[in-house]
């Protein structure tokens, strides 16, 4: 699973950028490209010699920016290691052929250079993000613990850089190594945030209820306004069809943060499992307002409104639910 990312270039931002043999008319090129007009810089790279190293890597670096990923590839590689040690240009063509790369998922092919890259830019946090996720998916967790740590300005060995590197696990579907991760973490501090109700995740998603329940009671006593804490528990209760214990969990939710949708989606399910339509329409109706482009929020809605005889309405909600992504669904 490849992680939606915003990757910039590195030295489009410097300071103090290294020196360059770029000619007056390749270095406008390449402002061009910076500004985001790709498109301009192409037509004008297409009118220079093809096989210049020096605009085969300003073409990689156009297509890179238009998401072209494997066009800037074909120009890159070719060209990247041949340039001028320490230069801008070489910087730049190894930095943005490991983030294509890594974008085309070729990550074995994207770590040499993001580590290269790494070595002149190891005060960025984005680029330390994505090789430390770049670890991650290729299975070296004490190399993606160490990245993070550092991205995070923690200890490696720290309770901390355990957590920080099982959260970005869990995001990237690394389940079992999250788990790992989060032992490690409580083994230094049993009482460290987050770890026990992220282990509650990981039960939730192994269908391990009871377990989920109780690692979501023990991060509540540890943090006890943990709102997600709280909504996760509730959620937790749903799948039970503990509805009652559901409802209360899902309120303390609300009360310590009532501006996120999540509890008023289960809670609008709960009283709607209850017989009670009228409660779970306000409930639903927060939600959406909430969050307005949540599909689960607008069906429930309509059910809700059809047991309350309102079928215009409810047509409505069930007419927008249909016409949103899965991907809006609140999780």
């Amino acid at each position: 699973m490849m992680p939606v990312l915003t990757l910039v270039v590195l030295l489009g931002a410097t300071q103090a950028s290294p020196p360059s043999s770029l000619t007056p008319e390749l270095t406008a090129v390449r402002a061009q490209i910076l500004e985001g007009r790709s498109d301009s810089a192409l037509e004008q790279l297409a009118r220079m010699p093809a096989d210049a190293p020096s605009v085969r890597y300003l073409t990689g670096l156009a297509y890179y920016h238009r998401d072209d990923h494997v066009r800037a590839i074909e120009y890159l590689a070719p060209v990247a290691g041949t340039l001028a040690t320490g230069s801008l240009e070489r910087r730049e063509a190894i930095q943005v052929l490991g983030l294509s790369y890594y974008l085309a998922g070729r990550l074995r092919e994207a770590l040499p250079l993001l580590e290269e890259t790494r070595e002149w830019a190891s005060d960025n946090s984005e680029l330390g993000h994505v090789l430390g996720l770049a670890y991650i998916q290729t299975q070296q967790p004490d190399k993606a613990r160490a990245v993070i740590a550092e991205t995070f300005g923690v200890g490696p060995s720290s309770a901390a850089a355990h957590l920080y590197t099982a959260q970005l696990m869990i995001r990237l579907e690394f389940h079992e190594a999250a788990a790992v991760e989060l032992t490690r973490a409580l083994a230094i501090d049993p009482r460290v945030p987050q770890a026990h109700a992220l282990l509650g995740q990981l039960a939730v998603y192994r269908a391990r209820l009871d377990e989920a329940v109780e690692l979501f009671r023990k991060a509540i006593e540890i943090s006890p306004l943990d709102a997600m804490a709280h909504y996760r528990l509730g959620e937790t209760y749903a799948r039970q069809q503990r509805w009652d214990d559901a409802i209360d969990a899902l309120q303390r939710s609300i009360w310590i943060n009532p501006f996120f949708s999540g509890p008023y989606i289960v809670l609008g399910r709960a009283y709607m499992t209850k017989g009670q339509p009228s409660t779970a329409e306000g409930l639903l109706r927060r939600a959406i307002e909430y969050d307005p482009n949540n599909k689960s929020a607008h069906y429930l809605l309509g059910q809700a409104l059809q047991k309350l005889g309102r079928e215009s309405e409810a047509a409505k909600e069930f007419e927008i639910a249909a016409s949103l992504s899965d991907t809006a669904q609140q999780r």
